[in-house]
């Protein structure tokens, strides 16, 4: 058993399932693994039930239909707080863009004092790995424009490598975070941060995926950059008091 949870949302990544899990098992730190599948058709979730005879600690929930990257972390967050024993719980893509190896950084993070570690690209400039530079600049003026509309000093705005302490999970309403793309890793650090929460940034070296398909689209751009605007203007009239719960 493992105070640590990693959440990997997957769909259609029968190439990079199995050598992720297989990976993560072999670190020097021992991590839980979850899989939210949402009924992938090229038979991910057949391939994770496999290697649960080998991996106890491989846990797996499927889902009907592609419901999307900010569903998925809920229904997975969710499943963490109904175990006590997970207290760092963690979000990482499937595909290798996120190395495994910086899971214990954004870890040791959280045991040194943050109460969300975010794998961040941008902190100490632009470390990123095989992307064109079309989405390079994409992704980088899409930070600098959250930062702007929202106040908050996160260099990585998008950024869906990360570690919670439980208490932040517990914290913020989950049923009330409404975005599903990257609109959703956006609403969860601006939340986070207006609980009071301290937010850091741990570098890392982002690299693009060389299996499998990108899930980007313009809907879930769309939904990003129209999103932020809601969910300032929506923050004005709601109250963040760690003391009232959820």
């Amino acid at each position: 058993m493992s105070d640590s949870l990693i959440i990997i949302p997957t769909y259609n990544e029968k190439e990079n399932i199995e050598k992720i899990i297989r990976k993560v098992f072999s670190l020097n730190y021992f991590f839980e693994i979850l899989i939210i599948d949402d009924g992938s058709p090229d038979g991910t979730a057949d391939i994770v039930k496999r290697l649960q005879a080998e991996f106890p600690a491989l846990h797996l929930e499927e889902r009907r239909g592609k419901l999307g990257l900010g569903t998925a972390y809920i229904h997975g967050f969710k499943w963490a707080l109904e175990r006590p024993e997970y207290e760092y719980i963690f979000e990482m893509d499937a595909d290798f863009s996120h190395n495994p190896d910086d899971l214990v950084r954004l870890r040791s993070a959280c045991v040194n004092g943050a109460d969300l570690a975010i794998g961040s690209r941008y902190v100490n400039g632009v470390n990123v790995v095989n992307w064109p530079m079309s989405r390079v600049l994409m992704s980088y003026f899409a930070s600098m424009y959250v930062r702007l509309i929202t106040r908050i000093n996160i260099q990585d705005a998008t950024a869906g490598f990360k570690c919670y302490r439980r208490k932040v999970l517990a914290t913020i309403p989950l049923d009330k975070i409404k975005f599903v793309g990257y609109a959703f890793q956006i609403e969860m650090k601006f939340t986070a941060i207006k609980y009071g929460f301290n937010v850091v940034e741990v570098p890392i070296i982002f690299t693009d995926r060389t299996e499998g398909t990108s899930k980007m689209s313009t809907r879930i751009f769309r939904e990003a950059f129209l999103g932020v605007i809601q969910m300032k203007f929506s923050s004005w009239f709601r109250k963040y008091d760690r003391t009232i719960g959820q």
